[in-house]
C-alpha cells in the first residue's frame, strides 16, 4: 500500500495566503530581523539544555541518593526533555531555529538523545501532521489506539464513554512506548506506505534508530545501574517518571491544538482532494490557545500559538506572538476562523469535553 499525498483545493481562498505571506514578510523586513533564533533564543536553549543534564549529573555521580530527592531529580529531566522538544529540537527540525542548516541538523539530533528518533519525528510530524492536518488515516497525530478516539470518523467503542477519564493517565505513557518500540513500529509503517522508498534507505533507518537507542538506554539507564549503590528498581522508577512528564507535558499541549471542539476534522473525497486549500484548512483544523501566558509560551516553544505555526513552520517559534497579530488580522479580513482559546484552564476544559463527546459519539458541526 503506497501513500497517496492528498491534493487540496488552490484556488479557493488563495488571495488569503498570498496576501499573508506579503505582510508577515513584510514585518520582517521592515523591522530588519531574522526569521530564525535571537540571542534570547539561544540563552533559553542553553538553559533548557541545562535543565536536562544538570541533574543528570547529580544523579550520575551519586551527589543525591535519598529518594524522593533522587525521583525529583528525574521529574526535572524530564521537565527539560520536554522543554527540549518544544522549543528546541521542533524548531531546528522545521529548518527555523538557524539559517545554516548544519545547526539546525545538529540540534535536531537532540531528539536522539531525549530517546526517541529525529528521522522517524520528521516524517511523522513535518510530512504527515503538517500536511494533513486532522484528516483521519493521513495525520498520524490522530490515529489514536484503540482505547481512544480522536475523530469524530473513527470507530467508537463502548470503552470510549470514558476517555475523558482516563485519557490524561494514559497520556503520560507516550513517549514511553515511543523510546522503547514505537520508532520501530513507524519504520515499518512508513515503508510500508513507501514514504520511506527503498528498503536500502529502510536499514538504514533501521540503523540509525537503533544505534541511537542503544547510545540513549546505555547513558541514562545502564550507566546508572551500573555506576550507583541504588537499587535498580529506583532506578528504573526515576527513568520512567522522567518519560512519563515528557509525554504528559507533550500529549497535552498538541492535542489540545488539534482535538478541540472548534476544530474541524475534514475528510477528503475518494479521489483524494480536500475541499479548502491548505492555508485555510490549517485555520480551521488547529487552534491557539493561553496567548498571554508568556511563561507557558516561553516553555512549550510557542506552540501554544498553533495556528501561526501550521501556517509558518519554518519561523522561528520567538516571532509568533507577533506575526499572530497580522494573522488574526488578515484572517478576520478575509473571513477565515481564527481559532483561540484565552487561558490554559479553559483549553483543558474544552480537549476535555471533546473527549468526552467523541467518547460519546456526540456529533459536532466541525465533523464535516
Amino acid at each position: 500500500m503506497e501513500f497517496k499525498a492528498l491534493r487540496f483545493e488552490r484556488k479557493i481562498d488563495a488571495d488569503f495566503y498570498k496576501t499573508l505571506r506579503e505582510r508577515v514578510n513584510g514585518y520582517f523586513e521592515t523591522n530588519n530581523i531574522s526569521r530564525t533564533a535571537n540571542a534570547a533564543m539561544v540563552f533559553k536553549t542553553i538553559t533548557l539544555i541545562a535543565l536536562y543534564f544538570i541533574p543528570y549529573y547529580f544523579i550520575i555521580t551519586g551527589t543525591v541518593s535519598a529518594t524522593l530527592p533522587f525521583l525529583g531529580l528525574w521529574l526535572v529531566m524530564g521537565l527539560g526533555a520536554a522543554g527540549i522538544g518544544f522549543s528546541i529540537m521542533h524548531d531546528a527540525n522545521h529548518g527555523a531555529y538557524s539559517t545554516n542548516k548544519y545547526v539546525n541538523i545538529a540540534l535536531g539530533q537532540l531528539m536522539n538523545i531525549l530517546g526517541a528518533n529525529s528521522s522517524i519525528w520528521k516524517l511523522q510530524h513535518n510530512v504527515l501532521h503538517h500536511s494533513f492536518t486532522n484528516i483521519d488515516g493521513a495525520d498520524g497525530d490522530i490515529n489514536s489506539p484503540g482505547f481512544l478516539r480522536f475523530s469524530p470518523h473513527q470507530q467508537v467503542r463502548p470503552i470510549h464513554r470514558y476517555q475523558h477519564i482516563y485519557a490524561w493517565f494514559m497520556y503520560g505513557f507516550m513517549i514511553i512506548l515511543k523510546v522503547l518500540y514505537t520508532d520501530f513500529t513507524q519504520a515499518f509503517h512508513f515503508r510500508k506506505i513507501r514514504l520511506v522508498k527503498t528498503r536500502k534507505d529502510f536499514m538504514m533507518l533501521l540503523m540509525k534508530i537503533s544505534f541511537w537507542k542503544v547510545i540513549y538506554f546505555g547513558t541514562f539507564l545502564v550507566l546508572p545501574m551500573v555506576l550507583l549503590p541504588i537499587s535498580n528498581w529506583l532506578i528504573i522508577l526515576g527513568f520512567f517518571l522522567m518519560h512519563y512528564v515528557v509525554g504528559m507535558a507533550m500529549a497535552v499541549i498538541f492535542q489540545a491544538a488539534h482535538v478541540m471542539p472548534e476544530t474541524e476534522f475534514p475528510l477528503a473525497t475518494a479521489e483524494g482532494n480536500v475541499e479548502n486549500n491548505w492555508a485555510v484548512h490549517q485555520m480551521i483544523t488547529t487552534t491557539n490557545f493561553a496567548p498571554n501566558n508568556k511563561l507557558l509560551s516561553w516553555y512549550v516553544g510557542g506552540l501554544n500559538y498553533q495556528v501561526e505555526h501550521h501556517l509558518f513552520p519554518t519561523i522561528c517559534h520567538i516571532h509568533y506572538s507577533e506575526i499572530s497579530k497580522i494573522v488574526k488580522e488578515t484572517a478576520h479580513e478575509f473571513g477565515v476562523p481564527y481559532n483561540t482559546i484565552g487561558n490554559f484552564r479553559s483549553t483543558i476544559a474544552e480537549h476535555a469535553k471533546m473527549l468526552y463527546m467523541l467518547g460519546h459519539n456526540i456529533n459536532t458541526p466541525q465533523a464535516a
